[in-house]
């Protein structure tokens, strides 16, 4: 848990809330606050599992599925090269389209072309290629607007795709089940805030769409989910343009570390199929392995 990329916070709470539960499981856990001595703080401990809550960078990237592969300690959730492909969202757009699944339109582009004029006609968003939890997301919704002003502490190549205009869905998928359509509202778009802070979305569960929409949610989140490779659990989010049916409903990337904090999705979702959070993440201990 926490680890040292941006989504750091994210994962401490994840961390706690799953330690905490798997306690109530009956298992002995350790925390680990992962740091550049991680390596030797495994091996001293030696643990049977290794139950993964790091977000963002290094946690969910391959990095550290790469150091427990090297030390021969079964872990949770995807592995190195799905990990890895998924953190990248255009390679993960890639891997949909050859998949037969429909995305967006999006370019990788450097930050002074993005900053020069507009990359694509307006509406458009511009963010980090590896990055999650919405950091650095930047929308731009009118030509008259300019491109926009980068934060200087955002990476030097971004992704800017074609801005999808709907409700915003997501789907978990343990294994090879797909559980449930959520639909996510908020004020506003479904930003950082909106994610982790209480109150800052509505989340409506099973989503109140017609059933094909319903059903082929279930159905592309789980042939994302095989795609990219993953393994245990995983959540694809959708955006779904209701005034053009199933045409109008699009991936916009799967994650391979979904968050475990006490507003997240998939836990919910788990609940709502009949698993508690204990059970939820007894299943993730006992589904995890080396060699994923």
């Amino acid at each position: 848990m926490g680890g040292p990329s941006v989504e750091r916070e994210v994962s401490l709470s994840s961390g706690r809330e799953c330690a905490r539960a798997l306690r109530r499981a009956g298992y002995d856990v350790r925390e680990i606050d992962a740091g550049a001595d991680l390596a030797e703080d495994l091996k001293a401990m030696r643990p049977d599992v290794v139950f993964n809550a790091l977000h963002g960078r290094w946690g969910e990237d391959g990095c550290v599925q790469g150091l427990l592969e090297w030390l021969g300690l079964a872990y949770t959730h995807s592995g190195v090269l799905s990990s890895a492909l998924a953190m990248d969202k255009q390679r993960t757009k890639d891997a949909y389209r050859a998949a037969g699944l429909p995305t967006i339109h999006s370019v990788l582009a450097d930050r002074a072309t993005i900053e020069a004029g507009h990359i694509m006609d307006p509406p458009y968003v511009v963010k980090p290629n590896n990055e999650g939890s919405s950091v650095g997301v930047y929308i731009v919704t009118d030509a008259g607007d300019g491109p926009p002003r980068l934060a200087p502490d955002l990476p030097e190549v971004l992704m800017v795709e074609t801005y999808a205009p709907g409700r915003e869905l997501t789907t978990t998928v343990m294994g090879d089940r797909a559980l449930t359509v959520t639909d996510i509202i908020t004020d506003g778009w479904y930003d950082y805030h909106a994610k982790y802070a209480e109150g800052g979305s509505r989340h409506v569960l099973p989503a109140e769409v017609p059933q094909d929409i319903f059903d082929a949610c279930l159905d592309y989140a789980q042939r994302a989910h095989d795609a990219l490779g993953c393994r245990g659990l995983s959540r694809t989010d959708f955006r779904w343009d209701s005034t053009r049916g199933r045409d109008g409903l699009v991936l916009l990337e799967t994650n391979t570390q979904p968050g475990m904090t006490p507003t997240s999705l998939s836990p919910e979702q788990a609940a709502h199929c009949g698993l508690d959070f204990p059970a939820l993440v007894t299943w993730m201990v006992e589904d995890a392995s080396c060699g994923r």
